[in-house]
């Protein structure tokens, strides 16, 4: 069966996203959970990797963004903290409509490069969706060539875990331009949807303002069919952070 196909039947579908939110702080430097929200809200989408959120810092009034964002659209939602100091957190989230069971929290190798010592996870949960259980794995690579090659790697290897047939999803801001070492890698094992469907309009998200970089990705195994991709370039979206929504949308294979 083939997009066509099933652009033409009820298969369910899914929706899915990658977005660094940067914070929650958009271009005029004021930081908001709500617009995030709106942004979000906007897409329909079922599934949303966030990037780049506090937890408890005093830079964020202390807050859980990512849990004032879940509670705004009345969703499920998962924290994994990359960096803590003392009670404050920096890390991903992953959100649904559906409800979620965290898998794994995956440490990712390197520890950065001189000019930005920060360490890297990924968060692996399991969505009961409309077409099943999906597995997803959200992730935010590093700034260096080499830390992020290495971090792909570590990925790939862990791919094997899942059976051909369980849905699977890879998503996240990888700071690499498609034609990357590391994206080269993680397209020996995963679909890259920015090579698996013809582009409907501009693919770049960083930075909103004026996008000249293509580093967020989605990556599907076999068990799922690309529909669409696209990069979501709404008004508010450009003004929300310094990152623009990646959306895609997948049926599963029968």
């Amino acid at each position: 069966m083939t997009a066509a196909d099933l652009s033409e039947s009820s298969a369910p579908r899914l929706r899915v996203a990658t977005y660094n939110v940067h914070g929650c702080v958009g271009l005029a430097r004021q930081r908001s959970e709500a617009r995030i929200a709106e942004v979000i809200a906007s897409m329909s989408v079922d599934v949303i990797g966030l990037q780049e959120l506090d937890m408890g810092r005093k830079r964020s009034a202390g807050v859980d963004q990512a849990e004032i964002i879940a509670k705004q659209l009345g969703w499920n939602h998962l924290f994994e903290s990359a960096i803590q100091v003392v009670d404050e957190h920096y890390g991903i989230a992953m959100l649904s409509r559906y409800p979620l069971t965290h898998r794994r929290a995956i440490a990712l190798p390197g520890k950065g490069s001189w000019y930005c010592r920060e360490t890297r996870v990924a968060l692996w949960a399991e969505a009961q969706t409309a077409a099943g259980p999906v597995q997803i794995i959200n992730t935010h690579l590093g700034l260096g060539r080499a830390e992020r090659f290495l971090q792909a790697r570590h990925l790939a290897d862990l791919l094997g875990d899942v059976p051909p047939a369980q849905p699977l999803v890879l998503l996240g801001d990888f700071n690499s331009r498609p034609s990357s070492r590391a994206l080269q890698l993680l397209r020996q094992h995963l679909r890259d949807l920015r090579t698996a469907l013809p582009a409907t309009g501009p693919c770049r998200t960083f930075p909103a303002r004026y996008p000249i970089a293509a580093v967020d990705h989605i990556f599907v195994n076999a068990a799922l069919l690309p529909i669409s991709l696209e990069v979501h370039r709404a008004a508010l979206a450009r003004v929300a952070s310094d990152h623009y929504p990646l959306v895609a949308e997948l049926a599963r294979r029968p």
